[in-house]
């Protein structure tokens, strides 16, 4: 029995998931990390470190969505996430009011809260996806990523803001409460988001299911999956991509600041127009999804092709800017490259549903978890990595302009390696891709004529 396909009700609900996880991110990433900096004067690179922890434990990611499909049932992992999620926020802000006193007492406890908090995270998150890959309809599945990504981008805005509020004036004490309000709020909000939204079906699959011993070991179906090459080619994309995209997050506001001279109002503002282009190329592609949904494959391949080749065009705009000057534009440019980013991101999320939830071999789970364990990296490698650069080639050169402009050409090649990437996702025939797509004729059409 095959549980029913989620309309766009239950394709909301699962994005408030989305926005519940983002809500608890954003007090952990954003603001605890400024907390730790400003408030408590320690090294930034703590902050940084502890960041790069939580994306080093979402390596997981696999297990969990391997756990989940041999479970057939992924609430249970989603809400469990979720709960360890909102747990690790609440140790991490009692960590940080503990590092006010002993700092090192509090850096240990901080330690064992991001832990928590990537495996959280990775719980929740691949087998949300894995839920949607496997239950959205094919042809909506550009529309479902738009969906879920805004919602999640939702919960950093609307946490920000009224966490904001009532953290004034400060105290770590506030930052607890605060925390420990809105994590309570989140696993409240995941649990009437998925009450029954998995359905009578998927219970009913659940007690017909195979015997434990009928399910390969957690290596083997690792080693069968990795054997496919169109998912191999993806996890290469979703690296390549992911870093690209991720290291230019912690360097356009201070390269606007150091080369431009904007204030930190006007490099906010820069940053809110380059929000802005985000969403309107994800509104673009899911729009073309959904309106050629019996060319989807194609589209989503052109559109993520040309959002990686789009943003490549920027960043090298970038790169040239800092030696035109003042009056290159850079508003314009910056609009440009987040609506190239949106483009490629929406149109990936999409493919990436497409490859996990488009086969019979009940693998989205352990597909959903490699595609993010490569995404999880990518980014903790991408931050990490842009700022280091800058500064080295800073001091090689004398220039931020020289610094800069190196790291946003390389960042631009990355894009435009993944583009090639993408060129060749889906084009292989299904002996060589090695899945069985025997029930899903659309699919075997889109690979075998992609």
């Amino acid at each position: 029995m095959n549980a029913p396909r989620l309309g766009w009700i239950g394709i909301i609900r699962l994005g408030l998931v989305q926005t519940a996880l983002g809500a608890i991110v954003v007090l952990t990433t954003s603001t605890m990390n400024r907390v730790m900096v400003v408030e408590l004067m320690l090294p930034a690179a703590l902050p940084g470190a502890l960041v790069a922890l939580h994306y080093a434990v979402q390596l997981m990611r696999p297990r969990f969505g391997y756990s989940s499909d041999v479970g057939r049932r992924r609430t249970p992992w989603i809400m469990g996430g979720m709960a360890a999620l909102a747990a690790g926020g609440v140790a991490a802000a009692m960590a940080t009011a503990l590092m006010e006193t002993n700092t090192f007492a509090g850096i240990a406890m901080a330690t064992a809260a991001f832990v928590l908090i990537g495996l959280g995270v990775g719980a929740s998150g691949t087998s949300l996806l894995a839920l949607l890959a496997a239950r959205v309809d094919p042809a909506r599945r550009g529309a479902a990523a738009m969906i879920v990504w805004l919602m999640m981008i939702a919960g950093f805005a609307v946490t920000a803001t009224v966490a904001g509020h009532f953290l004034d004036p400060f105290t770590t004490g506030r930052l607890v409460l605060v925390t420990a309000v809105v994590g309570i709020g989140a696993i409240l909000l995941t649990a009437v988001a998925l009450w029954r939204v998995e359905g009578t079906a998927v219970v009913e699959q659940v007690r017909a299911r195979p015997e434990p011993d009928s399910n390969p070991a957690f290596m083997d179906a690792m080693r069968q999956i990795w054997r496919e090459p169109a998912t191999r080619r993806f996890t290469t994309f979703v690296f390549v991509a992911m870093l690209a995209y991720s290291a230019q997050d912690l360097i356009l506001e201070p390269f606007a600041g150091a080369v431009f001279g904007l204030t930190p109002g006007e490099s906010t503002k820069l940053a809110g127009v380059q929000h802005s282009g985000v969403l309107v190329g994800m509104v673009m592609v899911a729009l073309i999804s959904a309106l050629l949904g019996r060319r989807r494959s194609g589209v989503l391949r052109f559109c993520t092709m040309a959002g990686c080749a789009a943003s490549a065009l920027a960043l090298f705009g970038l790169a040239a800017a800092g030696f035109v000057g003042p009056t290159w534009p850079l508003r314009a440019s910056v609009v440009f490259l987040g609506f190239a980013n949106g483009a490629f991101a929406v149109a990936a999320i999409a493919s990436m549903m497409e490859l996990a939830g488009g086969t019979q071999q009940s693998r989205e789970g352990i597909r959903m978890g490699l595609f993010g364990a490569a995404q999880a990296v990518a980014f903790g490698l991408g931050g990490l990595g842009a700022t280091i650069l800058v500064d080295i080639f800073r001091s090689l050169f004398g220039s931020p302009v020289s610094a800069y402009a190196l790291v946003f050409a390389g960042e631009g090649i990355l894009f435009i390696v993944a583009a090639f990437i993408a060129a060749r996702i889906g084009r292989p025939s299904t002996e060589r891709q090695g899945v069985d797509l025997s029930g899903n004729p659309a699919l075997a059409a889109s690979v075998n004529h992609g």
